[in-house]
């Protein structure tokens, strides 16, 4: 799921949740896996866009499957790129759903890397636990706020 439908501070819910989504489905696709392997061996390889994004900004080829034609393999990372682009952490940096049909359409060249500004699980739960703030109902009603902070908790009305 979209990391804005879990953290307020990052934008609203918008149609960009929907690339996001788009993004993990490609990503699972071209794994052929679900995108948290808890049987990695490595700890980069947990989670699968994460190493993804290092194989390729390493320039490693991934292949999918065996004996992979050149326009297969081209076809792949142009998959994983615009992938990437679609699981940014922030909604505003994900493009629009038709500026992922022009990445599809386009040669694998003329693509960049996006950043690798998305956070792992374990970084997302470590974020959680720095900036979460909770709107609380009391019991008469009146609401008001649990925040942490770096792991000091305070409430306001």
């Amino acid at each position: 799921m979209a990391p804005e439908l879990f953290y307020k501070n990052i934008g609203g819910v918008s149609y960009k949740a929907d690339v996001y989504s788009y993004g993990m489905l490609l990503m699972d696709m071209l794994g052929r896996r679900k995108n948290l392997n808890a049987s990695a061996n490595h700890s980069s390889q947990f989670y699968f866009p994460s190493w993804v994004y290092d194989q390729v900004s390493e320039g490693k080829d991934i292949e999918v499957q065996e004996n992979a034609t050149e326009h297969e393999m081209k076809k792949t990372k142009n998959m994983i790129i615009v992938a990437l682009w679609c699981i940014q952490f922030k909604p505003s940096d994900r493009p629009s759903m038709h500026k992922v049909v022009e990445m599809l359409e386009s040669d694998v060249e003329s693509l960049r890397m996006p950043p690798k500004p998305f956070l792992t699980p374990h970084q997302m739960m470590c974020e959680a636990l720095i900036e979460m703030s909770f709107k609380l109902k009391r019991g008469n009603g009146e609401d008001f706020f649990l925040e942490m902070r770096d792991g000091i908790s305070t409430t306001r009305n």
